[in-house]
């Protein structure tokens, strides 16, 4: 069935735009295990709705002869499986988004993979859905994915969902295969807050009871998928019966008469006139105008992308939102919320992630997660870290406050990423669940002696001489030395080692990855308060991760971090193995030793290099001391 068009299409063009413009819109995910026939059933959509054009039909008949798993019929799946990889290997991988429309609605699907390793695409897919629909098949029934896609789509608020039990015509269409399989999904889907949804009996691969009545099933008296699909409530006005909400993305500044802030709304509804606050600043004013690329606007509600123009010059820039002046949401930098892990990468509590909310930026770092909960339990367990696709709850700290509402209130200014900072890749999504009060409470106390203050009480510049490198490299014997001669110089130092603070501030840590990042952070935030007091610090850590070590100097106020690469070979710093450490990790008696069973990233370009090969400790110290006076004087 290639594409049909609409009659009023060659007799009033004009009217048939208008008709299309005024369909509802519902978005919905194809969700649940591998192999359960969601590209299939999309594929067969299309078909039956007669969205595909005569060359897409061709072109999927021959590529079904080719590399479909149908023999010589039309493989369905083809036609949202695009990636080559997806193809010769019959799954799908990354999320294909399709269009389609009905006499009644408008549609964008989301076709997401079933595959555990990519259930982070499913997250993608499911953040913006209105509707999922679960696939089951009926040979198999309620799966681990299965429960993992439906607990994701809860939490990720759709509230609307299908229960899809595929490939009936496998299980002879038998009744009692249906019956036993929705029962047993309705015991799970209680558990976890879903009260009501749709189980239809399916054959996506026939095309029963997907835009017509299975003559296969006549003991099923429901709707079909398409007419149930054209036919939920969704309840599009939801966002826009909300409180104004604005987050900025651009300041539109094109000559000296005009400043406009431009953004999609996220809530609510504006018009000029109405009393709007600048969060988190709070500063107050009024709308003047409601610019669109078709002209000023008398009012604009949620989805709307649009520019306004305030009646005083207020600062608002690029992450603030503007907000009724009577309703405005929170800013906070502590939250709880909900973790979903999507990097292969474990999550490491204490490591700085770049967070992204709506237009908003910070750094934030998450503690040991509160639990782990267990999809097909809903137990919630004890968890060091999250692994690939594990749901838990942490708490979440920031740099700077944030402006948010908790993400059941809404998903656009309660719904995060989290953005590894070495590769730039998403980690995590997150939802805020809600902020930690105390955050609220607690405020920088102003002192009147001031850091610069105490520097010159001192006559010295603050700095962190941050000394890293293997195990054995010398990191310790320089770092003393130079402590040594700085003290003859009058300076006044202080020398954090790594063995040292073991015995005391860190003495509860371990050697894990999560806990060196923990140590670091720690010695990290020792070192700043420090350098407040005018000190110089030196600090003797392997510090293996970049990570970490950018962590501390965005700690610090800039220049004051000075990387110190203690160079040596492995081989060289086992040969110096003084405390036995390395002879102890080659024979399994101690694990995640640096540079045996644990990685250790050297700097990339670190202040000074110092390469044990060629330069004596002594000579090392000098240099570095000498450098450091260099700086003073500068």
């Amino acid at each position: 069935m290639s594409y049909t068009p609409d009659d009023l299409i060659r007799t009033d063009i004009r009217a048939y735009l208008a008709s299309h413009e005024s369909k509802s819109l519902l978005r919905f995910i194809t969700c649940g295990s591998v192999d359960d026939g969601k590209s299939t059933l999309i594929g067969r959509l299309l078909y039956d709705s007669k969205q595909i054009f005569e060359d897409q039909l061709s072109a999927l008949e021959a590529d079904s002869k080719r590399v479909g798993t149908q023999g010589q019929n039309i493989d369905f799946a083809l036609l949202v499986d695009g990636l080559a990889a997806e193809r010769e290997q019959g799954i799908t991988i990354d999320v294909a988004y399709r269009f389609f429309a009905t006499e009644r609605r408008k549609f964008i699907v989301a076709d997401t993979p079933g595959h555990e390793q990519y259930t982070r695409n499913m997250v993608t897919g499911a953040s913006t859905a209105d509707l999922a629909v679960i696939l089951v098949d009926a040979r198999k029934g309620v799966l681990t994915q299965t429960r993992r896609h439906s607990y994701l789509a809860h939490l990720l608020g759709v509230r609307n969902i299908v229960l899809a039990i595929n490939k009936m015509d496998l299980v002879g269409y038998d009744r009692g295969v249906f019956d036993r399989i929705r029962l047993a999904y309705r015991a799970f889907a209680s558990e976890i807050g879903i009260t009501d949804f749709r189980a239809i009996p399916v054959s996506g691969l026939g095309g029963d009871n997907i835009a017509t009545a299975s003559t296969n099933m006549a003991w099923y008296d429901g709707p079909t998928l398409i007419e149930h699909l054209d036919t939920v409530p969704v309840d599009a006005d939801r966002e826009a019966r909300g409180a104004f909400r604005l987050p900025v993305q651009w300041v539109n500044r094109p000559d000296l008469d005009f400043r406009g802030f431009a953004g999609t709304i996220a809530g609510g509804g504006v018009k000029p006139g109405d009393a709007v606050r600048i969060v988190p600043s709070g500063r107050t004013t009024t709308v003047a105008r409601i610019v669109t690329l078709d002209g000023d606007r008398d009012a604009a509600v949620a989805g709307e992308s649009v520019t306004l123009t305030l009646s005083d010059e207020v600062d608002c820039s690029r992450g603030d939102v503007i907000a009724a002046a009577g309703d405005p949401p929170e800013a906070a930098d502590q939250f709880e919320a909900t973790i979903v892990w999507m990097a292969d990468e474990a999550m490491l509590p204490g490591r700085a992630y770049v967070f992204q909310l709506a237009t908003q930026n910070a750094s934030a770092t998450l503690r040991t997660p509160k639990y782990q909960v267990n999809v097909n339990t809903l137990e919630q367990t004890a968890a060091r870290t999250l692994e690939l696709n594990a749901i838990g709850v942490a708490t979440l700290s920031l740099d700077r406050p944030v402006v948010f509402e908790p993400y059941d209130k809404s998903r656009e200014l309660g719904g995060f990423i989290l953005i590894d900072k070495a590769t730039n890749a998403t980690v995590a999504a997150g939802m805020i669940r809600f902020a930690l009060r105390r955050a609220a409470n607690v405020h920088r106390q102003h002192l009147d002696v001031t850091r610069e203050r105490r520097a010159d009480l001192k006559n010295q510049k603050p700095a962190v001489l941050w000394f890293t490198g293997l195990s054995g490299a010398g990191k310790s014997t320089i770092a003393n030395l130079v402590e040594t001669k700085l003290a003859r110089m009058n300076r006044h130092t202080f020398l954090l080692d790594g063995d040292n603070v073991r015995h005391g501030l860190n003495r509860d840590l371990g050697f894990t990855d999560a806990d060196r990042v923990e140590n670091i952070r720690r010695v990290g935030e020792v070192a700043r308060l420090m350098t407040d007091a005018g000190l110089i610090v030196l600090t003797a850590f392997i510090s293996p991760f970049r990570a970490e070590r950018d962590l501390v100097r965005q700690m610090l106020s800039p220049g004051e971090f000075v990387e110190i690469h203690v160079d040596s070979t492995l081989a060289a710093a086992e040969a110096r193995d003084v405390k036995g450490l390395y002879a102890k990790a080659r024979a399994g008696k101690l694990a995640n030793f640096t540079g045996i069973d644990s990685p250790y990233e050297a700097p990339e370009a670190p202040d000074l290099h110092v390469d044990t090969a060629v330069e004596s400790a002594e000579a090392a110290a000098d240099r570095i001391v000498a450098w450091l006076l260099d700086r003073e004087a500068a």
